[in-house]
């Protein structure tokens, strides 16, 4: 391994490990000085981590390893209070790869189906790895190595995907080393464009095998500073107040181990009774903020949706219900409903998916009482 270069204010550096560089970070490398920008012409500052996953991904798209070319996207904000983000992506709905069959939550990873291990090495842009510092500051027990890998069917600038630990075949159940580094993803960029989220099995995940989606989106979306109301002070868990109602945490990197373990003991809790559900890590403002004059994101907002179960079920027209789509972007996949789209009729399909107001309330008074009661500390990862 040749460390190929060092930063004198960072303490990250980009080595070569065979044909694959490896970008390693620590705590210190987290930013906190993150704020919304107001005026258009403006552009984010970019960090390390930024520049390297984005030059990695032009990289590749230059190289012909995705599926299509991806280019400006038609966007348009539709009217209403939600602000929600229409994008026009007629390829990917064309030339993704078909999702993989899955029957159960719980489905077992099948080393016979396609997994990331049997991705072309040269889509793989880099490995991740948390550098331990002196006094066991980021000693955790985890693995601390993961793939960062273009998505080939994009659905914006930068898409990726972020594979923990892809030897361990582990199937698409979170695991407290993802939720981590997802997290940490997102505090090591400096733009408040960067999201990371992820599909459970049956919430329209289409490959089982542990991964999380990443990738750039250059418009504020309304969750960044929803408001939230107090559930139950352990675990720091929220709710949101708005529709589609969701589970919020919120961090801004010095609580990461206890907001990791309230955020597995619940995905750990929807796994176990076979609720399926999608996260989304976005840059937010704290959720006593004032709301969305409050252009602060020093910090991680997490939600936690607990949807219906899509088993073998026919995918919508316009669009799926899934991650990006829940936090208020909304690739489409034609034309005719990308043009037709309104606040009222998008969430009329996203009420298909969604939990009845009084499913989510009893769910919410379980996830009160098991959050605060001891944990039996499940792994998924055989």
């Amino acid at each position: 391994m040749t460390l190929i270069s060092r930063l004198s204010c960072y303490c990250v550096r980009l080595v070569m490990e065979s044909l694959c560089p490896t970008f390693v970070y620590s705590n210190k490398d987290f930013n906190n000085q993150v704020s919304r920008l107001r005026e258009s012409d403006q552009t984010p500052h970019l960090s390390e981590f930024d520049i390297n996953i984005r030059s990695a991904w032009e990289d590749r798209m230059q190289g012909g390893l995705f599926r299509y070319h991806l280019g400006g996207l038609q966007t348009r904000i539709l009217p209403g209070p939600a602000r929600l983000v229409a994008q026009l992506n007629i390829e990917r709905g064309q030339q993704r790869r078909k999702p993989q069959e899955i029957l159960s939550i719980k489905q077992d990873f099948n080393p016979n189906m396609f997994n990331f291990n049997k991705a072309d090495p040269k889509e793989t842009m880099f490995e991740l790895t948390k550098q331990e510092l002196p006094g066991g500051i980021n000693d955790n027990g985890f693995a601390k190595s993961c793939k960062m890998v273009i998505n080939v069917s994009p659905l914006e600038f930068g898409h990726s995907l972020i594979v923990p630990e892809p030897n361990q075949c582990c199937p698409q159940v979170l695991t407290p080393h993802s939720i981590q580094v997802g997290i940490e993803c997102v505090l090591l960029s400096a733009d408040p464009g960067f999201r990371v989220g992820f599909n459970s099995l049956g919430a329209f995940a289409s490959v089982n095998h542990l991964h999380l989606h990443a990738y750039y989106l250059n418009h504020e979306l309304a969750v960044e500073s929803a408001p939230a109301e107090a559930v139950t002070p352990v675990g720091g868990l929220f709710c949101l107040t708005n529709f589609p109602r969701a589970f919020l945490f919120y961090t801004e990197g010095g609580d990461l181990p206890s907001v990791v373990k309230a955020i597995h003991t619940l995905t750990d809790f929807l796994v176990k009774h076979n609720i399926a559900h999608n996260l989304f890590l976005t840059r937010g403002c704290p959720p006593d903020a004032e709301g969305a004059d409050d252009s602060r994101r020093s910090g991680v907002r997490i939600l936690v949706w607990p949807r219906m179960s899509c088993f073998g079920a026919k995918e919508e027209s316009g669009f799926n219900v899934a991650l990006c789509e829940l936090a208020g972007h909304l690739p489409f996949k034609n034309r005719e409903d990308y043009e037709a789209a309104t606040e009222q009729n998008v969430h009329s399909t996203i009420k298909k998916y969604t939990l009845s107001p009084e499913t989510f309330q009893d769910l919410q008074a379980k996830l009160i009482s098991h959050l605060t009661s001891p944990q039996d500390g499940t792994n998924h990862c055989k």
